[in-house]
């Protein structure tokens, strides 16, 4: 039995009927908070049903079950991915099963979608995806931020150009308040488990890979970190990232506001600024003779400020399934994203700018599939030839085979009829 696949026997949920539709069928590994969210969303989304859910406290995949009407719960993750019912799995476990579950659904066929991270390894993050891209299925990665609404109106002014050409893009990130002291031990660091998302939103918002990096990090808030390695010692970061074009991203991240949660974009462009402000519970404003503002601090959980960005990233995927259409946030997203907290991680470590290509070559890979980290010290393998994009490391995903036989298809239609004239 792997690790992370507690045995159990599937129970069917008696309650549920089965009015015979075809309909994509999902599964859903993880009944915890994150998973819950998915789950409801897809209830919610046409063409595509729940049905079976996994949770190692299987009481939980049961509630679950019975709350949300799914026919199948179980306490092992490997009977979600290998019921022959299913075309879609959904991974909302630990982080440390996703690139061994993404694995798993790939060897059945399964498409995925997976909260961040792929893997907490770069070399592994590589296998995931291409085991995905290998076997021919789709793979998404939740990064939310992307479909939260202020955020996509911000891509959207960019992209038409409405305040011009961009600048500077800066971005904000602050949490209510710090984690507790084991959830920071272990957990990557403050670049890997937080500011991730922002240095992610930055590519998003620049619409190009990033160049290089310097970031800085101290402790504020909670001075027992300060005995943690690398960046886990940090509480509050800051990075600057250079893209093409001499496009600057700044990004400033801190687990502790006591005002609430504090997310904020701006972009200046040479023909305008475009920015948004945090989100509250509701538009309600107090008017006093000591006080004027809003009548309720901003939200402070992320599931409440984000809860319609994982619904909307939930029903995205699920039209991608049934209208078999390219996953708007892929498993490349998702290691670049990865590439960039490693390098701010070393940037901060070093104290010096860090190209993202140095962290490139450091994987050699002997097939897409197996693939491992090099030191600075090592030989390169006989044959090894380093590469410098991130893409490059990766078999094309699903997405781009159907694109490349389309037009592939396409030209040979062409000079098939111009021959017959």
């Amino acid at each position: 039995q792997k690790p992370g696949f507690p045995r159990s026997s599937v129970v069917v949920n008696d309650a549920v009927a089965n009015d015979g539709a075809k309909e994509i069928k999902v599964g859903v590994i993880g009944a915890g908070r994150i998973g819950l969210v998915h789950l409801e969303a897809i209830t919610k989304a046409p063409g595509v049903v729940p049905y079976i859910i996994s949770n190692p406290t299987v009481s939980k995949a049961e509630a679950a079950a019975k709350t949300y009407n799914v026919p199948k719960f179980t306490a092992d993750a490997m009977d979600v991915i290998t019921d022959p019912e299913v075309d879609a799995v959904w991974i909302c476990s630990p982080s440390q099963f996703h690139a061994e579950q993404i694995k798993a659904c790939a060897a059945n066929g399964k498409d995925i979608f997976c909260e961040k991270p792929i893997a907490t390894e770069l070399s592994e993050t590589v296998e995931a995806i291409n085991a995905c891209n290998e076997a021919g299925v789709k793979l998404m990665i939740g990064l939310q931020r992307r479909f939260d609404d202020n955020f996509r109106r911000v891509k959207q002014a960019l992209d038409n150009k409405e305040v011009g050409d961009t600048i500077m893009i800066k971005l904000c990130s602050r949490d209510p308040a710090p984690p507790p002291f084991q959830y920071v031990k272990g957990g990557g660091g403050i670049f890997a488990d937080m500011a991730v998302h922002d240095l992610d939103m930055s590519r998003f918002l620049a619409g190009d890979d990033p160049i290089e990096i310097l970031a800085v990090g101290s402790c504020h808030i909670d001075k027992s970190i300060e005995v943690l390695d690398g960046s886990e010692k940090f509480d509050t970061a800051t990075c600057l990232v250079r893209y093409p074009g001499g496009v600057q991203a700044m990004v400033d991240v801190c687990r502790q506001s006591s005002y609430g949660y504090d997310q904020r974009a701006e972009v200046l462009g040479n023909k305008g600024m475009i920015q948004t402000d945090n989100v509250y519970p509701n538009t309600a404003r107090i008017y006093k003779n000591d006080f004027t503002g809003n009548a309720d601090m901003p939200y402070d959980f992320f599931l409440s400020r984000y809860n319609e960005a994982y619904v909307t990233e939930t029903i995205a995927f699920c039209e991608s399934l049934v209208n078999d259409t390219p996953v708007p946030c892929t498993g490349e997203d998702g290691l670049v994203a990865l590439i960039m907290a490693i390098a701010a991680d070393k940037s901060a470590e070093e104290n010096r700018w860090v190209t993202f290509r140095e962290i490139v070559e450091q994987v050699y890979c002997s097939s897409p599939t197996e693939c491992e980290l090099l030191a600075q010290s090592d030989l390169f393998p006989e044959g090894f030839k380093p590469v410098s994009k991130p893409g490059d490391l990766l078999v094309p995903d699903v997405d781009k085979q159907k694109k490349q036989e389309g037009g592939l298809m396409f030209s040979l239609s062409n000079i098939f009829n111009t021959g017959s004239n």
